[in-house]
């Protein structure tokens, strides 16, 4: 837990830094831009399909004493809106991940772990092939999940699950990549897999909290450098020194 902590600790005082500042709104904003846009382009029609879906479908006899018309016009609103927000999302975070990600990790590396070796056990098609295989199974959980949001508190909990998913899944290779060898990235991947997972939790839920999901993205990328390369030092520190502390074996 006091690996988690000071991450988002060291990640809250990187955000001040100029050259974060720089970048700390882009990818936000260029996705909230980009979906609005297309939202209002096309909104009439996505709702409309979905809304005469409900309509022509709607044959109970619950539904007798409803406004059908309104109602399915709620509902239509409601299913586009919880398919735009991981789309939002996605985007926001492979502008993070794509653009910004390079000259955050340069940043922390350099302030935080100026003695930790360079070993390269990332590539591009790498990074390439982990964005892909994260948002193939996001976007898949997400819509095969979308019922249960009707059940009241899953509504809340789900995306927020899902959300911890892909940032851990998105910036955990990223942030080694550059320092870490491959049997280093894996055996960290391995055995922090809880602190991962618990710092995406942590940070997704910044992604509903407005006005912290403006900066959602980029403070998740700081987050995880910071926790992974203070993981990736450790594990050297213990394997230097020959012993099995913290569970590297």
């Amino acid at each position: 837990m006091d690996a988690l902590i000071t991450a988002l600790i060291r990640a809250a005082r990187s955000l001040v830094h100029p050259i974060i500042l720089m970048i700390l709104l882009v990818p936000m904003l260029i996705a909230l831009a980009v979906w609005i846009g297309v939202g209002w382009a096309y909104w009439d029609t996505w709702t409309s399909v979905i809304q005469n879906a409900v309509v022509d479908h709607t044959t109970f006899a619950w539904a007798a004493n409803w406004d059908m018309v309104r109602l399915a016009s709620w509902i239509a609103a409601a299913v586009v809106l919880a398919l735009l927000a991981p789309v939002v999302i996605l985007t926001a975070l492979l502008i993070a991940t794509l653009f910004a990600m390079p000259v955050l990790v340069r940043h922390v590396a350099q302030s935080h772990y100026p003695d930790l070796e360079w070993r390269h056990g990332g590539t591009v098609i790498g990074s390439i092939g982990n964005a892909l295989a994260a948002i193939f199974v996001f976007a898949l959980l997400w819509i095969v999940t979308l019922p249960l949001w009707l059940l009241g508190p899953l509504a809340v909990l789900l995306p927020v699950l899902l959300s911890a998913y892909l940032n851990q899944r998105l910036f955990r290779y990223d942030a080694l990549s550059d320092h870490a060898d491959p049997e280093e990235m894996k055996r960290i991947f391995e055995f922090a897999r809880g602190r991962l997972f618990l710092l995406g939790l942590i940070t997704g839920v910044m992604y509903f909290i407005p006005p912290f999901n403006l900066v959602a993205p980029v403070f998740s990328a700081l987050a995880f450098i910071h926790l992974c390369l203070a993981e990736l030092e450790s594990l050297r520190s213990t394997d230097a020194q020959g012993r099995g502390t913290r569970g590297w074996n």
